[in-house]
């Protein structure tokens, strides 16, 4: 049984997961949309559809998904459950050590929410204890995030680390560097603060001109849309929007551009590389494994507009073969280190595991 709060993300990201399971065993998938339901049910997934507010902090919602998922397990009584992201892995980590069902955890990024303080915080590490003290394993996409996890006691038991979700490279295939005169910066990720989206329209102000373009990729998380529609109407930025498919948008960018404050692995950042595109990040855990300094892309410090202004100047003084060669440099940084196979086969060796200790 597989516990995730967005079809999309499962099927994007871990679909090869999802089919190497199928080929052995029967599938539930707990979800709470059907972005991606025709094709999860067309492999041959059992879906069940669940309610999550991804965002909100109601206990009453936060109680009634926990009993959702002990009734699932009761009644399917799953020989292992793998749950994604805060909530599943919260909730239905309980769940699953309340029936005594064995279960994996993966950590995709901490957020914001190890940056407060006081009693919020302590209720954070108490729930991440609570929902991760009975994991088989918990799986990390970086070593600050298993670290900060370890150092507050939420995990004592078995970890591993992978490369982010990896990049399926067939999917993501290498395509020739844009040719013209023309520059597109391209930031892809929820609009938000965390995401960097404030520093990303400072850089846009400062350098946007008839020849340099800057354009944004995902959906309106936060109250921005005024500001963007407005930015849009003057020319600065021009909204793409949320789309399912994005490497065709990868391939037209010059410049793929992370401003995240936090990640557990930047999957825009992979994909972006594996296409053959040079990549200006943040300088964090979970983006900087996914570039080298000056050879496949530049970093900078998050939330620091000057600096992603300066970095994205050096990128604009480079030639067609300079930024050509990054790109393809980025190409075989992927091919060595973030194909998903590699990915999928790590999970695959900790289900057998796990399994044969049941059997």
């Amino acid at each position: 049984m597989i516990l995730t709060n967005s079809s999309g993300g499962l099927y994007d990201f871990r679909n090869e997961f999802v089919q190497a399971l199928l080929a052995q065993h029967e599938v539930y998938i707990s979800m709470p949309d059907d972005v991606k339901e025709k094709e999860l049910a067309a492999e041959g997934c059992r879906i069940i559809k669940t309610e999550i507010n991804r965002r909100g902090i109601n206990p009453l919602e936060d109680l009634k998904l926990y009993r959702t998922y002990s009734r699932m397990m009761k009644e399917l009584k799953p020989d292992l459950v793998a749950t994604y992201t805060i909530k599943p892995n919260i909730y239905g980590g309980f769940a699953a050590a309340r029936r005594r069902i064995p279960y994996i955890a993966t950590i995709t990024g901490l957020g914001g929410a190890f940056d407060r303080t006081g009693l919020l915080l302590k209720l954070i590490v108490t729930m991440y204890k609570t929902g991760l003290r009975k994991a088989a394993c918990v799986f990390f996409q970086n070593e600050e995030n298993r670290g900060i996890f370890q150092r507050l006691g939420i995990t004592a038991g078995r970890t591993r680390m992978v490369m982010g979700s990896g990049v399926n490279l067939d999917r993501h295939r290498y395509e020739d560097y844009p040719k013209g005169d023309e520059t597109h910066f391209l930031f892809v990720g929820r609009v938000m603060k965390e995401r960097g989206i404030l520093e990303y329209v400072e850089a846009a102000k400062a350098l946007h001109s008839d020849r340099v373009f800057f354009d944004i990729m995902g959906y309106c998380d936060e109250d921005y849309q005024d500001m963007l529609d407005g930015l849009e109407r003057d020319g600065i930025v021009h909204q793409i929007g949320f789309h399912t498919e994005v490497h065709p948008y990868l391939s037209a960018a010059d410049a793929i551009v992370v401003a995240s404050f936090h990640e557990g692995m930047s999957n825009a950042l992979i994909e972006g590389a594996a296409t053959g595109r040079p990549v200006i990040a943040s300088n964090i855990s979970g983006c900087q494994e996914a570039f080298e300094e000056g050879r496949t892309g530049f970093g900078f410090t998050p939330g620091q507009g000057d600096e992603l202004i300066q970095a994205m100047k050096k990128f604009l003084a480079l030639s067609y073969e300079e930024r050509a060669g990054m790109g393809r440099k980025g190409r075989e940084k992927m091919e060595k280190e973030f194909d998903r196979k590699l990915v999928t086969a790590e999970y695959m060796d900790e289900v057998k595991r796990i399994l044969e200790m049941r059997n």
